[in-house]
């Protein structure tokens, strides 16, 4: 008996109103962008037209791409449902590990990650008629590939292949642009009033930092949906950055009169379906972004929003990459509160002001400007656009990140120095993993073998619960034996990477060989050592004191107190982060190795050089065997390179300054002289006042004395009042100049040959005053007045003036009065500009 369709609510659902324009945009043009708010039946009904199983039309097989697994479970079953069927028949599923579809099957629900390895597989996607890649917005880097691969697609090999971005809010300009000028068709919504309230904390809780949340934001989470059960009816739903935080909220509602369901992408299927099942007992559903879009929870009239979220970051300078906890963006916002108004009036609890709301982010930003791009660069590679250039992307990937992403294909032998992939690569893009990961798989089965490679991998590939510990050896064996819901996936995982990793493999990477062949037979702890350090050989980490390592990226590393793997004298760190203010990555899940199988796994990373530096006031010359930034040992070097020594020197003299310089009086006053002309008239006048501008140019001035140095009493000889007049200005003939624009003595009117003092913004001359006597005008230097420091007959300051006239006018009255008295055997003039200028006392005049 052939199955019935759910007439009435295919019927209610709102976007069959857009279904003839979606229609006419596909047969005009191919492509069409399809913006319908959640609820509308985009997810479900539009799949189901276009294939011709509602409504009459031409039967098409219709591959529909979600990005997350319980997204793609739950809208095949509600689209199987809604024909009268289980998924499998006319509506299947396949995500990572689990297939449920058959030869009947028409629509096909898939994740874009299995979407991603089916182009690389067949580029044509042989009996695929229409894709529908559904929530474009989210901007998740599979789905981009996705769009831009099938965009490829479409212009050289098969132009008849239809493809929709749909979409609850999204960029539907950026995306009809993407498309090739694509239609745009609008879906009506049917969506109830949903009302606001904004529940801050009481009292200011820290940011986000890394994965770190205040425990202070999660308590106050859980105090609000207490309050969200207590003032509305119907099931709350509230929204979390990842497991961790859900565990803890749910923790805090103990006691509540509602089932507290933890829904995210690691949850049993059987908590994901009763989550999308209606109850008669009232829920409380904490969830992920999972649930921001793609299903709907039934009975949900309230809505609380933590406001974070969990976007991928990666360090490229410290090898780290993991998820960072932010704040959610107003886009991300709208979708969660439209969760409350799906079936009813709702309300959206908000734990934040409304005065923050305005500044929110307006969207995600896309991971393809945030994340690692290793995975990205190789599925391009494999595509044949290596460096991306030809791909039709929203965003273009950052040139950094993608030469980060090179680094770590060429090392794991995924592609050659010029980014094309080997036959390695090729087979490791298909294999579902990171790059890293695939490395790890081919590489430890060939010294495991495949079983126990894979199982490994399957825990790198999902970090296992904290509770787990951070001993990845004694994960491994918790999984073995654990009968939750991690070590249930993790099983299917290991199943599907052992098939995986079947068959022949390719030329391991550098080094790789070398660590099969030297382990034998290795117990759990080497096993998870070598797979961690084929994975991640840039996170191997030497000891440097007890639970404190440096890892060769030249991160440093520390371990939590309590662990066993303090006394390790090597670690292979396969997850780490980096707490607020810290120079150290926190360690939170690795494995022992020793040193042979660390130097084996990374290969790439060994160096031998000769290495001279200026430590301790001093040249040490050695020549230096490393991993990466670790030191694995050193021995003097008796002859080094003269530009090793030459360059140690200049570090010496940028670290303790030019004074290691012989500097004479002459010298310094040189120095003083040279600034004031740069300051004063610029041109060929050297900088000479900044240390580092003098080494910018260490090549005009120390040269050849620097070459000929080899320690630091080398550097003491070299005269530098000698070695700055390379300096002088000699291809334009300025520097004959030098003593007639900045003089090193002015002569006074008695006949001295008085020192001019540069080393001020200024020139100053600092004389006796009774030896300017008859001196009208204030002295000059390149044009520039001396600050004339008047002397009393003891050598101290009596006046300072620039302006001599104005002085012997009106200052000199003053300072007569004040030491005529006190030097009275020294002429002190009624008018001092007709007084003969003197060195000497009155006896001495009168002689």
């Amino acid at each position: 008996m052939a199955p019935t369709p759910r007439t009435a609510a295919l019927d209610a659902l709102p976007v069959r109103e857009a279904v003839p324009a979606l229609v006419a945009a596909l047969d005009g043009h191919g492509c069409a962008v399809l913006c319908a708010p959640p609820g509308t039946g985009k997810t479900t009904l539009v799949p189901l037209v276009l294939a011709g199983l509602v409504g009459g039309g031409p039967r098409r097989r219709v591959l529909v791409a979600e990005p997350r697994r319980i997204a793609a479970r739950a809208a095949a079953r509600r689209m199987a449902w809604l024909l009268g069927e289980e998924a499998g028949g006319a509506v299947g599923f396949t995500v990572r590990g689990e297939r449920v579809a058959g030869p009947s099957t028409v629509v096909e629900v898939v994740t874009t990650g299995v979407l991603l390895q089916r182009l690389q597989r067949d580029q044509e996607l042989a009996g695929v008629d229409v894709v529908v890649l559904d929530e474009c917005h989210e901007r998740h880097l599979d789905a981009d590939t996705v769009a831009a691969f099938l965009l490829d697609v479409r212009e050289t090999l098969r132009p008849e292949l239809r493809l929709v971005a749909a979409s609850a809010t999204t960029d539907a300009a950026g995306w009809a642009r993407v498309l090739g000028g694509a239609p745009v068709v609008e879906a009506p919504g049917v969506s109830y009033p949903v009302e606001t309230v904004w529940a801050p904390p009481a009292r200011p809780v820290r940011p986000p930092h890394g994965m770190r949340v205040d425990p202070a934001q999660l308590a106050h989470v859980a105090a609000v949906v207490r309050r969200a059960l207590a003032e509305r009816d119907g099931d709350v739903l509230c929204f979390l950055p990842g497991v961790g935080e859900i565990a803890r909220v749910a923790g805090q509602l103990g006691g509540v009169d509602a089932e507290v369901l933890q829904v995210h992408g690691r949850a049993p299927a059987a908590v994901q379906d009763a989550a999308l099942t209606a109850s008669a007992r009232r829920r409380v559903i904490l969830a992920t972004a999972v649930a921001e879009s793609s299903l709907t929870v039934p009975g949900v009239r309230v809505v609380v929003d933590s406001g974070l979220a969990r976007e991928p970051r990666v360090d490229h300078a410290r090898g780290l990459g993991a998820l960072a906890t932010v704040r959610a963006s107003r886009a991300a916002g709208r979708q969660r509160a439209g969760r409350a108004g799906r079936e009813a009036p709702g309300a959206v609890y908000r734990c934040w002001t409304e005065a923050e709301d305005v500044r929110l982010p307006s969207f995600p930003a896309p991971e393809i400007r945030v994340a690692d791009l290793a995975q990205f660069a190789l599925q391009a590679a494999c595509w044949g656009d290596p460096d991306a250039a030809g791909l039709a992307l929203l965003d273009p990937p950052p040139a950094g990140a993608m030469a980060a992403a090179r680094e770590v294909l060429v090392a794991v032998g995924a592609v050659d120095p010029e980014g094309r992939p080997t036959a390695r690569g090729q087979r490791m893009a298909r294999l579902g993993l990171h790059p890293r990961l695939a490395r790890a798989l081919l590489d430890g089965a060939a010294a495991l073998g495949g079983r126990r490679a894979a199982e490994l991998v399957a825990l790198l590939s999902e970090e296992p619960p904290r509770e787990y510990g951070d001993d990845l050896a004694a994960a491994w064996r918790q999984a073995r034996r654990g009968a939750d819901g991690y070590a249930a996936r993790w099983r299917a995982e290991s199943r599907r990477l052992e098939r995986a990793a079947g068959g022949p493999g390719g030329r391991p990477a550098d080094g790789t060989g070398r660590a099969s062949a030297r382990v034998s037979g290795p117990g759990d702890d080497a096993a998870a050592g070598l797979v961690a350090a084929l994975a991640f050989p840039e996170r191997l980490a030497r000891a440097r004191g007890e639970g404190a390592f440096l890892m060769a990226s030249g991160t440093g590393a520390e371990l939590g107190e309590g662990s066993a793997l303090r006394r390790a004298p090597w670690l292979a760190v396969a997850v780490a982060d980096r707490p607020p203010h810290s120079a150290s990555a926190r360690v939170r899940l690795a494995a022992a190795v020793d040193e042979e199988t660390a130097l084996a796994a990374a290969a790439h990373l060994r160096t031998d050089v000769e290495e001279v530096r200026w430590e301790d006031g001093g040249l040490t010359a050695r020549t230096v065997r490393r991993l990466g930034a670790v030191e694995l040992d050193a021995r003097p070097l008796r002859d080094p390179d003269p530009a090793l020594v030459r360059a140690a020197l200049l570090d010496g003299l940028r670290t303790e300054g030019l004074g290691l310089l012989r500097w004479s009086p002459e010298g310094a006053a040189l120095r003083d002289r040279l600034g004031f002309l740069h300051r004063t008239l610029g041109g060929g006048w050297p900088d000479v006042a900044r240390d580092d501008a003098l080494l910018d140019r260490a090549d005009d001035w120390l040269e050849p004395e620097l070459s000929r140095a080899r320690r630091r009493a080398d550097l003491g000889r070299i005269d530098a009042a000698q070695a700055l007049k390379r300096l002088l200005p000699w291809a334009t003939g300025e520097a004959a100049r030098l003593d007639g624009l900045a003089p090193e003595r002015i002569e006074v009117p008695s006949g001295s040959r008085v020192r001019v003092d540069y080393s001020g913004e200024q020139p100053v001359l600092a004389v006796k005053l009774q030896e300017l006597f008859g001196l009208a005008e204030t002295p000059r230097v390149a044009g520039v007045p001396v600050l004339v420091h008047l002397l009393s007959p003891a050598g101290r300051p009596a006046a300072v003036t620039a302006d001599l006239a104005s002085f012997w006018r009106d200052g000199y009255r003053a300072v007569r009065a004040e030491l005529r008295g006190r030097y009275p055997r020294h002429p002190w003039p009624e008018d001092p500009a007709a007084a003969e200028p003197t060195r000497h006392t009155n006896a001495r005049l009168r002689r």
